[in-house]
Formats: C-alpha cells, structure tokens, sequence
C-alpha cells in the first residue's frame, strides 16, 4: 500500500510541474519554425522546408550505393549466415577491425557477411590500407575465401579522419 501512494504522490508531483512549466509552448500554441513561417510538422511544407533538404558537401549520401541492393542479387548483412563458425569469424574480423584505433569511422562501419567460410565485405574505406587491412583481418579469421567489395571513398576531403 505504501508503494501505491508514493507513486501517487510522484505522478501527482510530475503532472504540477509539467503544468506550471514555461519551458515550452503552451498546448493551444503551434510552434513555428524559425526557417519559415510554416509551422513545425506541418504537412504544407514550402521551398524552406526540410522537406527538401539534400546533404550539404561533406555529407554522406550513400543512395547511389544503396540502389544496387535493392534487386537482391548483392548480399547484405541480413543474408548472414547462423552457423556458429560463420557467426564466429564475422565476430573475429569485426573485433578487429573495431579494436584499431587508426581504422576510420567508414571502416569501422564496412558490411562483413560470411556464409560457409565465405567471407564478403562491402562499403567504402578512407584508404587502400584500410582496404587491404581489413582483407587481412578476414584471412586470419581463418576466411576459405574472400570477396573484397570495399571501395576507397574519394568524396572525403584530404586531411579528414572520415
């Protein structure tokens, strides 16, 4: 019974404070977006809105890259396979790959699916060394073979850890 009350002096306390906050808009109030004059969320989004936002230079866009795995015939991580031995060498060469701390963020983050011993990486890489650093870290998890999609990303500026 006591647990009972203490929450009901909890929420009692948490529902005045969100009454008397001033932190933001009151519930009749429709905020506005400080781009245009359309409100936020609203459905009449105009030329400012974020509707049509594009990457700014330097960001990613990998929808160019993403297209070619929309007709199914190139692996993705769901095509992993459950086999304790594959499972196992993805771990391996993931851990490896994690545990450098010269590996960039895109390296970091390459797409590595192993079926049968068959190891395939995919996705870009700052540099031919990462590219070939991390085809290493597969042939000594023990890879029956190898297939090295990683491509080296010319769009990050020099000097950029990525």
């Amino acid at each position: 019974m006591k647990s009972k009350s203490k929450l009901s002096v909890v929420a009692g306390v948490m529902f005045a404070l969100a009454a008397t906050s001033s932190a933001g808009p009151a519930a009749s109030e429709t905020p506005i977006d400080d781009r245009s004059s359309t409100p936020a969320g609203s459905l009449d989004a105009g030329p400012d809105s974020d509707a049509d936002v594009r990457p700014m230079a330097g960001e990613p866009d990998n929808s160019e890259r993403n297209v070619r795995d929309r007709d199914g015939d190139t692996l993705t991580p769901t095509d992993q396979s459950n086999a304790a031995s594959d499972i196992e060498m993805t771990q391996k060469i993931r851990k490896g790959i994690t545990s450098n701390d010269s590996m960039s963020v895109q390296a970091r983050n390459v797409k590595i699916i192993t079926q049968r011993g068959v190891v395939t990486l995919r996705g870009p890489v700052k540099t031919a060394q990462e590219k070939a650093a991390i085809e290493a870290l597969a042939k000594n998890a023990g890879a029956a073979r190898i297939d090295n999609q990683l491509e080296i990303d010319r769009d990050i500026p020099s000097g950029e850890k990525g």
